[in-house]
């Protein structure tokens, strides 16, 4: 196999760093990846540079050994590539690239009075997860290591400096650490000029403008894939330098694109350790705590709506399961076992039956809680079913989110055509579909390819930087030459399960005092 007519995409999540290889035809032809988990570590959720390089080493390992099972060769060179990961977080370095501080990742809900003080300062929403609400709390706090910083980015803008030796970003991920200009690749000059004056005080040696990353519109000329970038990728030495690089996205901006989401009017979700909602618009939209203002990959704004929890606490009631089915002899691995449990779910009520569930792990900016702790409940002569508990926790996953749109849908006007969606959440045949589509009482779409989600969008996106048509749009891009033929089903639920997710979100915004008197009491 030719392996310089394929693409590779990279991608960082929460609980998986997954790189997926996509031939000429843009179909995934191998891939790898590598399980890990955030640590709360001193109240900061972080991921050490320890895991990151090793998980970063053995996803592309285990692409390796992919390739070599299924074409008896080994992957020595491809012909672009690009990185993502989580958006948002803290990673600022020194001079020298030396990390400053442990990686304080988009989950954590400690730049509170940043963001509200940035967010007046702006007139615009900041959230507490972007960047700028980080170095600014930091700021505020008067941090040691403040005087050292020279740079500042993201993790994918992190992994991509590793492999290029470039500070640039993609400017759907640089809208999540500091405001763009409207349809610009380019950070908003009136906010960075306020912000510069505010930090300009504290007479540090370096500007805003300086530690910030280039920011690069889709198909951008990002670097290519230099010695030292294919040694830290590849430490067997096998992989090849000098393929492009496609400018580093965030993965909401690879949802976007693996979705075909990145047309006006036009929206997915994602859910999976996280959830959040884009929903590309065609204006400005009012100020909202509850919706970020960011960025499709070639600059178009974006309302999204954001949550920390999703699936985290579903994750840890499989592990319980399968922890009791292991002692009576029954071995049973989590996907499989996700797969039941999603799908006993739609045999419970559709309102849950009266079961109430927070799967708060941390903060949730939506509905305003700076800390979380997963709670169920039930009153004494609710039904108490496997069926109606897990119905529970699916529809808990997706409540919060629910609450944000509702804003963007209600207040804003903000009309949806198509809804998307992808990532884990939506790995069970028609569960997550049918219950996103009874959350939004709208019809959503799930891709053949949803399974594989952010790395196949970074891997378009790879595919783009090299094979697209002089003039031609990464809208167009998609819409002729990826997803023409896309296999993809549309549902739409049934009055009954809308009906049970409006009485469940009734009961789950009346149970909020219980969320909040956890987190203070427990």
């Amino acid at each position: 196999m030719d392996f310089t007519k394929t693409v590779m995409g990279l991608e960082l999540g929460s609980t998986r760093i997954k790189a997926v290889l996509v031939d000429e035809h843009h179909v995934p032809v191998a891939s790898g990846s590598y399980d890990w988990e955030n640590r709360l570590e001193n109240g900061v959720w972080t991921y050490s540079l320890s895991d990151i390089h090793t998980g970063v080493q053995a996803c592309f390992a285990a692409l390796q050994a992919d390739v070599q099972e299924k074409y008896h060769e080994p992957l020595t060179n491809v012909g672009a590539m690009g990185v993502s990961a989580m958006m948002h977080g803290y990673m600022p370095f020194d001079e020298n690239w030396q990390l400053l501080t442990p990686f304080r990742t988009w989950r954590n809900t400690m730049t509170g009075q940043a963001a509200a003080e940035l967010t007046d300062l702006f007139h615009f929403n900041i959230p507490q997860r972007w960047s700028i609400a980080h170095l600014y709390q930091a700021v505020l706090n008067g941090e040691d290591h403040l005087p050292n910083l020279r740079h500042l980015t993201t993790l994918a803008g992190y992994i991509h400096y590793r492999l290029t030796g470039r500070h640039v970003l993609g400017v759907g991920e640089a809208a999540g650490m500091f405001p763009i200009e409207n349809g610009q690749p380019a950070y908003n000059e009136a906010m960075l000029q306020a912000c510069e004056e505010k930090l300009a005080e504290k007479g540090y040696p370096w500007t805003l403008r300086q530690v910030l990353p280039a920011v690069l519109p889709a198909g951008g000329d990002a670097g290519v894939l230099t010695e030292a970038g294919a040694k830290f990728l590849d430490p067997s030495g096998r992989l090849q330098a000098g393929c492009p690089v496609a400018p580093a996205e965030g993965d909401a901006g690879t949802g976007m694109v693996a979705t075909n989401s990145v047309r006006a009017y036009t929206g997915n979700v994602s859910a999976g350790t996280s959830d959040f909602a884009m929903v590309v618009v065609d204006r400005p939209l009012g100020v909202h705590r509850e919706i970020d203002m960011v960025a499709t990959p070639t600059g178009l704004p974006v309302a999204m709506v954001h949550c920390n929890n999703c699936t985290s606490d579903i994750n840890a009631w499989a592990s319980l399961f399968g922890e009791m089915a292991a002692m009576l002899g029954v071995t049973i691995k989590r996907g499989p076992l996700l797969d039941k449990l999603f799908a006993v779910a739609m045999d419970g009520a559709p309102d849950g039956g009266g079961l109430m569930a927070f799967n708060y792990f941390s903060g949730e900016g939506v509905t305003d809680l700076d800390a979380g702790r997963p709670v169920f409940a039930r009153t004494p002569d609710a039904p108490f079913t496997l069926a109606d508990f897990m119905r529970t926790h699916l529809l808990s996953a997706l409540a919060t989110l629910k609450i944000g749109l509702d804003i963007l849908t209600g207040e804003e006007q903000v009309e949806i055509r198509r809804l998307c969606g992808h990532g884990g959440f939506f790995k069970a045949p028609k569960v997550g579909q049918t219950l996103l589509s009874a959350a939004v009482n709208a019809p959503v779409t799930v891709m053949e390819t949803a399974g594989e989600g952010g790395p196949y969008g970074m891997a378009l996106l790879a595919g783009y930087r090299i094979w697209k048509e002089e003039g031609e749009s990464l809208e167009d891009y998609l819409d002729k030459k990826v997803f023409h033929n896309a296999t993809c089903t549309t549902l739409m639920a049934p009055p009954e399960e809308v009906a049970g997710f409006t009485a469940f979100l009734e009961r789950y915004k009346k149970a909020l005092p219980m969320e909040k008197a956890a987190i203070e009491t427990i």
